[in-house]
């Protein structure tokens, strides 16, 4: 795995590739120096968690023949107050499923994914972090 990082102005705007041409813009805010021009940083590790586990699930309800008409997550985080690094203190994932899905079979998927199968769930937990979820499916 390889990531380069470019810096695209005097501030702390960064274009962020990966092996495969794929770009992200990430910045500061305005507030710490930045322009506002992407991403920060930990908001990334929050996105890549999302990611990282909705592959997981759309990929564990694909093979249980659940057919999902939407998908999508919504993450909390908390960070630690007054320290230097201030890491990720709680997140709380809300998996919104919507189809024809059994919501054991979608709670279960979710929780495989958060327990076993997810890198960057295994990696926030490692840190410390006190990681939630919860499953709604149909509203």
């Amino acid at each position: 795995m390889k990531i380069s990082l470019h810096r695209l102005d005097d501030a702390f705007n960064m274009e962020a590739v990966d092996a495969n041409g794929h770009k992200v813009l990430m910045d500061s805010s305005v507030e710490n120096g930045g322009k506002n021009n992407g991403v920060r940083p930990m908001q990334m590790l929050l996105m890549g968690l999302g990611g990282c586990s909705a592959i997981d699930v759309a990929m564990i309800l694909k093979k249980q023949r659940q057919e999902m008409t939407d998908f999508r997550i919504e993450i909390e985080g908390e960070r630690e107050k007054g320290k230097e690094p201030s890491i990720w203190e709680k997140v709380h994932v809300i998996f919104h499923i919507s189809g024809d899905v059994d919501p054991d079979k979608a709670a279960r998927a979710v929780e495989l994914s958060m327990t076993k199968y997810c890198s960057v769930a295994e990696t926030l937990r490692r840190a410390g972090g006190g990681l939630t979820w919860e499953t709604k499916v149909n509203g």
